[in-house]
């Protein structure tokens, strides 16, 4: 796929590289302030977190260790199923643990909240969100998120580790996905 490919996807720049980078810093002071003196691990959920939460831990000034997760209930479509499956587990007792969920975006919050209440099980000492991105007007369950990158509306993004049919991840800004590239049956 072309630059121009890539460029052609996008009908709008939602954020741009530097807007994300300056707000990935706050984030950065905001977490290593609250988590200071406390043995922090963050977990990714995979994919698309893997950007943000790279680029987090960058910007952490406490020590810290990741993990990952890997959950699907989206497919090739736009919008989420509704089914979870857990594909990936951690690989690390969080038991006792304080853990910071590291995710792109929150969309309905149907498969954060199985997520939540799957690790709420494990028994950590705490247990928070952060997410780089929610739409709040698409929520149907709400979670609680302490920590908040942006509120985009409710458009389909791309770029920054967010994809559609796993394309796209690459782009250094997260752009809305032009509807023409979206066939009638993954709606």
């Amino acid at each position: 796929m072309s630059a121009t490919e890539l460029e052609r996807a996008v009908t709008e720049i939602l954020i741009d590289e530097e807007t994300l980078q300056r707000r990935i810093a706050e984030l950065g002071e905001e977490v290593s302030a609250d988590y200071a003196g406390r043995d922090l691990l963050l977990v990714g959920v995979l994919k698309g977190a893997v950007f943000f939460m790279s680029d987090l831990m960058r910007r952490l000034t406490i020590p810290c260790e990741i993990d990952f997760m890997a959950i699907s209930s989206y497919g090739a479509a736009t919008d989420s199923s509704g089914v979870v499956r857990i594909l990936k587990d951690l690989d690390i007792n969080i038991e006792g643990r304080d853990v910071l969920v590291v995710e792109d975006i929150i969309d309905s919050g149907l498969t954060l909240s199985y997520l939540m209440r799957n690790l709420e099980a494990r028994d950590p000492a705490s247990l928070e969100i952060c997410a780089l991105m929610t739409k709040p007007e698409r929520r149907e369950i709400d979670v609680p998120v302490r920590y908040v990158g942006f509120e985009i509306p409710n458009r389909f993004v791309i770029g920054y580790g967010l994809d559609f049919g796993e394309r796209y991840r690459n782009l250094p800004y997260v752009g809305v996905l032009d509807p023409a590239l979206v066939a009638p049956d993954s709606a």
